[in-house]
């Protein structure tokens, strides 16, 4: 196990590994415990009780943080003609067609989300092997493969964010930054957390929020409550 230094070990004076918290006071207290001299992400990890071996029991999707995530996405469009001109007005960062996929093709990777139109699939296909292991490909499922390319690139700026469990049947997401405070910070964990429950298989028996951790990127995990928050989301 590796050695934790002063400032770690100040971070989680006040944190009790056993408990589970209300959602603010995890906030809170992860947010009196910081001591990066950056700007750290905040990232939630739930575990549901599904079984991802079974194609009905795969949760994906993706939902818009009220707050976005902080962080600046790169937002690249495969389109031609109207649409092209459309992405670039709606604010992507990089538009194109042949040009682009012979440039990723070269080794060009300097972005961080692809959206394409239908017609431009043939064509980005023929990079799928660069772009998939990288998480990078349109996808359909995630609303990526559109011809509504202005609504999804906005919504990409806005700070749209992707997820599917893994084979543990856990979801990670990056849901902000520490210096959004707790009242930003848990309108995002909320938003994210009743897309979960509204995505819940028909086939998924039990439990479904299983636990809830939330951590910064140097900082300590903090267990919360489901129970809690789904009762706060009903009460919004």
């Amino acid at each position: 196990m590796p050695k934790r230094g002063k400032n770690y070990k100040n971070s989680i004076k006040d944190r009790d590994p056993l408990n589970l918290y209300d959602l603010d006071e995890a906030i809170d207290l992860m947010l009196k415990g910081k001591y990066a001299k950056f700007d750290e992400s905040v990232d939630i990890a739930v575990r549901l009780g599904v079984d991802p071996r079974h194609a009905d029991q795969m949760v994906r999707s993706s939902v818009i943080l009220p707050h976005g995530t902080g962080k600046e996405v790169r937002v690249l469009v495969f389109a031609k003609g109207e649409k092209e001109a459309e992405a670039l007005a709606a604010g992507a960062d990089f538009a194109g067609s042949d040009e682009l996929v012979e440039k990723i093709k070269e080794g060009w990777l300097e972005f961080d989300k692809t959206i394409a139109t239908p017609d431009m699939m043939g064509e980005v296909g023929k990079i799928g092997r660069v772009l998939g292991p990288r998480n990078l490909m349109p996808n359909a499922k995630l609303g990526t493969v559109t011809f509504d390319i202005e609504r999804v690139v906005k919504e990409v700026k806005m700070g749209k964010v992707d997820f599917r469990v893994d084979k543990a049947g856990v979801v990670h997401a990056a849901i902000g930054k520490v210096s959004f405070g707790v009242d930003k910070l848990s309108e995002n964990i909320s938003a994210f957390v009743d897309k979960l429950i509204q995505l819940k298989p028909s086939s998924s028996k039990g439990v479904y929020l299983k636990t809830i951790s939330l951590s910064s990127t140097m900082g300590p995990g903090f267990k919360v409550d489901p129970l809690q928050v789904r009762s706060l989301i009903k009460g919004a």
